[in-house]
């Protein structure tokens, strides 16, 4: 038996809970999986998985053993890839995951440009409004908005996103300009669901803060919806101002109450503490970093 595989496909498998999933990111078939596992079981004299129809969990006997291999694989893997990058490359899959707000614009550009360093890196970038499992999705990284309370991952503060309230030039000349902020509660508000809280958008200038019960039109957590219907004047928005920053160059958007903020969003990049954190994440983690803070609207 190769112990190594076994144990590469035991942790794989624990970590996904699937021996199907587990197979697809070793790059081999479920029937050589399911070998690996009754393999190993055999050796070590133990059950290690109970397989359920829905999820492969781990036996108590299996969560000892995968504290200890998956560390020490993690371990071995990075000492492999540290010694292969010591020429000066930079090699190897990177999968990200970010907020489709902030990744359709930026994090995906600054991957691009990762890759002109770096050409024998491929980059997997996952973009959408969930919070995903980093090590049950085999995530290297994560831009994350809000922070994180799972003790599993390591933070790297970014910055705030500024949040803004905006409107068309033409949904203003129709109803006329915001002049308080209590005039927002009998406008058409398109929001974010991240900017309620309780029903309430948070307000704030300087230190001055208001919390303003509101019954919004339209609420999405879609970054393209929320842009469409303020552009095509259907009300007024609150937005990240990293989104709006050319629509507001280019006229077709307007601040709305410009002294006026909604609560800022605070960004993250994590990656899971379980894992040795390989010299390929880590150059990326280098170069994103001070990149994302450039972003207009991140302070």
């Amino acid at each position: 038996m190769d112990l190594a595989a076994a144990l590469r496909a035991f942790v794989r498998s624990v970590e996904r809970g699937s021996m199907t999933a587990a197979a697809a990111d070793l790059g081999v078939s479920q029937p050589a999986v399911s070998k690996l596992l009754r393999n190993l079981e055999g050796h070590v004299g133990a059950k290690l998985v109970e397989r359920g129809a829905r999820a492969l969990r781990p036996t108590p006997q299996g969560l000892a053993l995968y504290e200890a291999a998956g560390g020490a694989l993690a371990v071995i893997d990075a000492a492999i890839e540290g010694l292969r990058s010591d020429g000066g490359a930079i090699e190897g899959r990177l999968r990200l995951h970010g907020p489709a707000c902030i990744g359709e614009r930026d994090l995906h550009a600054l991957a691009a440009q990762f890759q002109d360093r770096h050409p024998a890196v491929d980059v997997e970038l996952s973009l959408d409004n969930r919070p995903v499992d980093l090590i049950h999705e085999n995530f290297d990284l994560a831009l994350r908005m809000e922070r994180p309370t799972d003790q599993r991952l390591v933070m790297r503060r970014i910055g705030y996103s500024r949040r803004i309230l905006v409107a068309s030039p033409d949904y203003l000349a129709r109803r006329g300009p915001v002049a308080s902020c209590v005039e927002l509660a009998g406008r058409d508000l398109i929001v974010t669901d991240a900017s309620l809280r309780a029903g309430a958008l948070l307000l704030r200038r300087g230190k001055e803060k208001i919390a303003l019960p509101v019954r919004p039109k339209l609420t999405t957590n879609n970054a393209r919806v929320l842009l469409d219907a303020l552009t095509a004047g259907r009300g007024v928005g609150t937005t990240q101002l990293l989104l709006v920053a050319q629509d507001l160059a280019a006229g077709r958007l307007l601040r709305v109450l410009p002294d006026w903020e909604i609560e800022p969003t605070e960004f993250f990049l994590v990656y899971p503490s379980t894992r040795y954190l390989r010299p390929t994440v880590r150059a990326f983690v280098d170069f994103v970093a001070p990149a994302l803070r450039r972003v207009e609207g991140i302070f």
